[in-house]
């Protein structure tokens, strides 16, 4: 029968292909090749980045980047209200928030000015680590988790990256208006309706 020739076949591939990796020597398994699940995510970041910012243009990448922020932002606003048991942050909190979530994903940002109107952070280690620079589309995930944070908490809020990692600059300057205002640059969001 056809079907009984096929297995057999599978069989032996298999056999073989069990005694190759047999055969692989323990060096391969140990040597250091600066490779782990996390670099590995941070490379496959860069590159799908970096794709998005090639194939579609930047508009378009820095687009379905904040789509996935959007998403981000909302669950770690749930989450962190949830575990501090609050219905909302204010004007303290939320950058205490800001400063403690990119901590918490190897950033180092800091905060600079923070009053009613508007908080001031800088930063000077990405989360993405090399892999953010020449792909400043990935700067959309910090604006879209700032800005959503601060929306769903105050109400509204604008995101200005003025200086990035990603673009050479050495060192992030953010800027989170907490007003809406008819002059600023930068990117708006508002609280969600529900």
């Amino acid at each position: 029968m056809a079907g009984d020739g096929g297995y057999e076949h599978r069989q032996r591939h298999m056999e073989r292909a069990g005694g190759i990796m047999e055969k692989i020597p323990e060096r391969i398994q140990t040597v250091s090749i600066g490779l782990d699940k996390d670099r590995f995510l941070r490379q496959l970041l860069g590159y799908l980045a970096e794709s998005l910012q090639e194939v579609t243009g930047m508009d378009q990448a820095e687009g379905f980047i904040s789509l996935v922020g959007q998403k981000i932002g909302d669950e770690l606003n749930d989450h962190y209200l949830q575990s501090l048991n609050l219905k909302t942050l204010d004007h303290h909190q939320i950058p205490a928030v800001l400063v403690d979530l990119k901590r918490r994903i190897d950033g180092d940002f800091y905060l600079i000015h923070a009053d009613e109107r508007q908080l001031v952070l800088g930063n000077r280690r990405c989360p993405f680590g090399d892999k953010v620079i020449g792909r400043p589309a990935l700067c959309m995930m910090t604006s879209n988790v700032f800005g959503v944070i601060a929306a769903e908490n105050i109400g509204y809020g604008r995101v200005e990256i003025q200086k990035s990692i990603a673009n050479g600059d050495g060192h992030c300057h953010v800027v989170i208006s907490l007003e809406a205002s008819e002059t600023g640059a930068g990117r708006e969001y508002f609280r969600s309706g529900g």
